[in-house]
C-alpha cells in the first residue's frame, strides 16, 4: 500500500476482524460485532474514530461469536449466542446483528429464543467515542486529549468533545432504552419460539440529530442509508454485467466491482466527483499512485473514476517548493488526508507529495483516458496539467540531469523510499544491503517512457506533429539509455534501480514486470525477463513474489521483500501479454484467481510469499488492507489483458483477440461502455462477437498496435 511506513507500522486489526467500507467511512470490529478501544477497531468517518466502543452484552455477558459475513461492502451481519444464566451449555438465545455503515451506523439487533419458555433479557450496549485520528489509532499513540461531555435523554446518549477550536459529537439512540454510565440498557421479554427486534443508531451530531428523542429512529437514519444505497445502486447500474463459465472467476469479478464501488470517495470540494480511495481500513484517502493505477486498471469498465481522479489530483498539483511536504511545481501528490488530525500525516499537512511515480502516471492515465473517449473538453482542460507534470520530470524528477528520474526525501519525516515499494527496506542489493538515495527505480523509468508516449499521442491526435515528434524522440532516448544501464547481461534480468553512485542495484525483483507493461524493455531481452519472473525463485505458485527467494533480503512474510501483491502481478500479466508470452500470462492469471477463492473471492492487498508446494493455501499478510483498490481492480485488469481488449476512439476502432484460460470457460458481458455507447461482447474460446458499437467505431480482430509505432498508426488513420 502506498503510504505505508514500516517505521510506524500498524498492528494487526485482530484475527477474524470484520471490515465494512462506505466511501470515507469504515468500520472494524470483532467477529461478534463488538468494538473496543484497545484494539485498532472502531467506526471511522473522514479519518476520525467517531465510535471507539460499541459492545453488546446479554444479561451482563458478551456474545459468543458464531459467524459473520458482509452482504455488501457497507453491510455486516454478525451472529452470536448468549450465555445461559444457569451456566449450562446450548443456550436457547441467539442474537443477529445487522449493521449498515454510512456517516455513522444503523444496527438492527434481533434476539431469537428457541426455548420452550419466555426469556427475560437485559441488553446492554456500552458506547464511547474518543474522536482519535486515524494515525493515532493505527500507531497506538494518542497525541490529543479531548474535553468530553456526555448528555442523556430518554433512549439517547450524546457524546461531545472539544480540542482547541474543533468540536465533534455523536448521538446514539435505542428507543425506550435506559441511559447508564457506560451507555444504554434495554430490558425485554422474548417469547418462547419467538424473537424481539431492536434498532440502534449512531449519527454525527448536527442540527438534524438534535431533535426530540421521541421521533422514531428510522427517520434519522433513512437518509444516511438511502444515500449509500443510492450510490451503490447507481454504480451497479453503470458497471458492466459479466457472466463467466467458471463460477469462481465470476464471483471474483463481481466482488471486484462491488469493492471498487465501495472504495469510492467524494472530493469534498467537488461533490459531483468520485475518486477511488487506496484501501480499507487504513488508507481511505486519495493516494496519487494507488488511485491512478487503480483507475487505469478499471478504465474500460468505468471511465468516471479516471476522470475524477485526474481532475482532483490536477486541482492539488504542486505549485511551490516546500521541503516539509515535498511539494514542487508540477508534482502530483502522494496522499491527501481529511479533517483535524492531518498534522499527524506525512509532512504534517493534509497533502504530502513524496512520490516519484505519481507524476508520470498522471500523464499515462490521461493519455489512456483520451484514447477511451472521455469528453474532449475534459481532456483539453487537463493537458496543461500534464505538461506541468512533464516539466516536473525534467526540472525536479531528473535531479542531476543524467536522463533518469530519481528520488531522495527532502526531510527526515518523509518516506525513505518513494516508489510503490515504499517501506524503509524495500530497495536492496542481491546480497541484502540496502540501496542509498538518490535512487532511480527501473519501473519509474518505464512510467516516464509511457508518459512521453502518451503525450506524443495526445499531440498527434490534435495535429501537433512537432510536439509529438519531440516526445517520441524523448521516449526513444530514454528507452535506449534504460536498456544500456539497467540490463544485467550476466544475470538475465534488469536491476531494480540505480543507487546514488549510479551502480545497478542487482536484486531480482518484480519491478521489471512493470517495465514489460510500459514497453520500455527491448524485444530481445523480454524472453529472459519472462523466464525469470516465472522461475521457481520468483513464482510462488500463487503469484510472482516481490523479491526472488535467492536474494539476501528475501522474507516471505515481509511487506515488499518476498510477498505477493495482486496488483503487481496484474501489471506483470499485462506486460507478458504485451510481449506475446500468452502461456505465462494465463498461468499467472489462473494462480491469482485460485488464490482469491481462499479469501472469499476478494484478493487482499498482499499475501505471504510461501511456495504453493509448502502451503496448500495462500497465507494472509497480517496487516493487509482488504478491500484495497488496486487489488480489487486486479480481476478486471487480468480479464482486460487476456482479452487483449483495447480501444482508440479517435481512430474509430476497438480491438480484441482473446486468450482466456480454458478452465475459465466462456465470457458474456453486457453494458460495457465504449465511446458513449453500451456494447455486449461474447467470447467462446477464440471466437468473439461484438454488438452495439456506436456509429464510426469498428471492431478489429487482433492486438491494438503499440502506440509507439507511429507508422502503423498512420496507416490505421488512413483506413478510417
Amino acid at each position: 500500500m502506498a503510504g505505508w511506513n514500516a517505521e510506524n507500522a500498524a498492528g494487526p486489526t485482530g484475527q477474524g476482524a470484520v471490515t465494512l467500507v462506505a466511501g470515507s467511512s469504515f468500520c472494524i470490529s470483532l467477529q461478534n460485532g463488538d468494538i473496543f478501544p484497545y484494539h485498532p477497531h472502531g467506526v471511522f468517518y473522514q479519518d476520525t474514530r467517531i465510535l471507539s466502543r460499541w459492545s453488546l452484552t446479554m444479561n451482563g455477558q458478551p456474545l459468543e461469536p458464531l459467524g459473520a459475513w458482509t452482504p455488501s461492502p457497507y453491510q455486516g451481519t454478525y451472529v452470536g449466542r448468549a450465555a445461559r444464566a444457569d451456566g449450562r451449555s446450548d443456550s436457547p438465545l441467539t442474537v443477529v446483528r445487522k449493521r449498515e455503515l454510512g456517516a455513522g451506523i444503523a444496527e438492527d439487533i434481533t434476539i431469537h429464543n428457541y426455548g420452550l419458555q419466555p426469556a427475560s433479557c437485559e441488553i446492554g450496549l456500552a458506547v464511547d467515542a474518543d474522536f482519535a485520528d486515524l494515525f493515532e489509532v493505527k500507531d497506538g499513540r494518542f497525541h490529543r486529549l479531548w474535553d468530553q461531555t456526555r448528555r442523556a435523554k430518554a433512549g439517547s446518549v450524546t457524546i461531545e468533545a472539544a480540542w482547541q477550536e474543533t468540536r465533534k459529537g455523536i448521538v446514539v439512540r435505542v428507543h425506550d432504552a435506559e441511559v447508564t454510565a457506560e451507555g444504554l440498557v434495554l430490558r425485554v421479554i422474548v417469547p418462547a419460539h419467538g424473537k424481539r427486534a431492536i434498532r440502534a443508531t449512531v449519527l454525527l451530531l448536527s442540527a438534524e440529530t438534535e431533535v426530540d428523542a421521541g421521533i422514531p429512529t428510522v427517520s434519522l437514519t433513512a437518509a444516511m442509508i438511502s444515500a449509500q444505497e443510492g450510490r451503490q445502486k447507481a454504480w451497479d447500474e453503470r458497471i458492466p454485467l459479466s457472466r463467466v463459465g467458471n463460477p469462481a472467476v465470476e464471483r471474483s469479478l463481481l466482488r471486484s466491482h462491488d469493492d471498487i464501488g465501495a472504495l469510492r470517495i467524494v472530493d469534498p470540494q467537488h461533490p459531483d466527483r468520485m475518486v477511488v480511495a487506496a484501501g480499507a481500513p487504513w488508507f481511505m484517502a486519495l493516494f496519487g499512485r494507488d488511485s491512478l493505477l487503480s483507475s487505469f486498471m478499471v478504465l474500460p469498465v468505468d471511465a468516471t473514476l479516471a476522470l475524477g481522479t485526474l481532475q482532483t489530483l490536477a486541482d492539488r498539483q504542486g505549485v511551490k517548493v516546500d521541503p516539509l511536504t515535498e511539494e514542487q511545481p508540477g508534482r502530483i501528490l502522494h496522499e491527501v488526508r481529511l479533517d483535524v488530525g492531518t498534522s499527524l500525516a506525512l509532512g504534517g499537512r493534509s497533502a504530502y507529495y513524496g512520490s516519484i511515480d505519481a507524476t508520470p502516471l498522471f500523464v499515462t492515465l490521461l493519455g489512456e483516458a483520451s484514447r477511451w473517449g472521455l469528453p474532449v473538453d475534459d481532456i483539453v482542460a487537463l493537458v496543461p496539467h500534464a505538461d506541468r507534470a512533464l516539466d516536473w520530470i525534467k526540472e525536479y524528477g531528473d535531479r542531476d540531469g543524467d536522463g533518469f528520474v530519481e528520488y531522495e526525501r527532502l526531510n527526515d519525516q518523509g518516506l525513505l523510499n518513494q516508489g510503490w515499494k515504499d517501506s524503509w527496506d524495500g530497495i536492496n542489493f542481491a546480497d541484502g544491503r540496502m540501496a542509498e538515495a538518490p535512487i532511480a527505480l527501473c519501473e519509474v523509468q518505464g512510467y516516464v517512457y509511457s508518459a512521453y508516449i502518451a503525450r506524443a499521442w495526445m499531440a498527434y491526435d490534435v495535429g501537433d506533429k512537432a510536439l509529438a515528434s519531440d516526445f517520441r524522440e524523448r521516449a526513444e532516448r530514454l528507452k535506449k539509455q534504460f536498456n544500456d544501464h539497467f540490463w544485467l547481461p550476466d544475470r538475465g534480468y534488469y536491476a531494480i534501480a540505480l543507487d546514488k553512485d549510479k551502480r545497478p542495484v542487482d536484486a531480482c525483483a518484480s519491478n521489471m514486470g512493470h517495465c514489460l507493461w510500459t514497453g520500455i524493455i527491448d524485444e530481445d531481452k523480454a524472453p529472459q525477463v519472462a523466464a525469470r519472473l516465472m522461475s521457481p525463485e520468483m513464482f510462488s505458485g500463487w503469484g510472482v513474489r516481490t523479491l526472488a527467494t535467492d536474494m539476501g533480503a528475501y522474507n516471505p512474510v515481509s511487506y515488499h521483500n518476498g510477498s505477493v501483491w495482486p496488483h503487481d502481478n496484474a501489471l506483470i500479466v499485462a506486460g507478458l501479454m504485451r510481449y506475446g508470452f500468452v502461456k505465462e500470462a494465463q498461468q499467472l492469471s489462473s494462480a491469482l484467481m485460485e488464490a482469491a477463492q481462499f479469501t472469499d473471492n476478494r484478493l487482499p492487498e498482499l499475501f505471504c510469499g510461501f511456495s504453493r508446494s509448502e502451503c496448500p493455501e495462500p497465507l494472509p499478510y497480517p496487516t493487509a488492507c482488504s478491500p484495497q483498490a488496486w487489488a480489487s481492480a486486479t480481476p478486471v485488469m487480468l480479464i482486460r489483458s487476456l482479452l487483449r481488449y483495447e480501444a482508440h476512439v479517435s481512430l474509430g476502432a476497438l480491438w480484441m483477440d482473446p486468450v482466456l484460460p480454458e478452465t475459465w470457460g466462456n465470457l458474456h458481458t453486457t453494458n460495457l461502455p465504449v465511446a458513449g455507447a453500451r456494447i455486449t461482447i461474447d467470447v467462446s474460446g477464440s471466437h468473439v462477437t461484438v454488438e452495439g458499437l456506436p456509429q464510426g467505431m469498428v471492431f478489429r480482430r487482433g492486438m491494438r498496435p503499440s502506440l509507439a509505432d507511429f507508422m502503423e498508426l498512420n496507416r490505421l488513420r488512413g483506413d478510417r
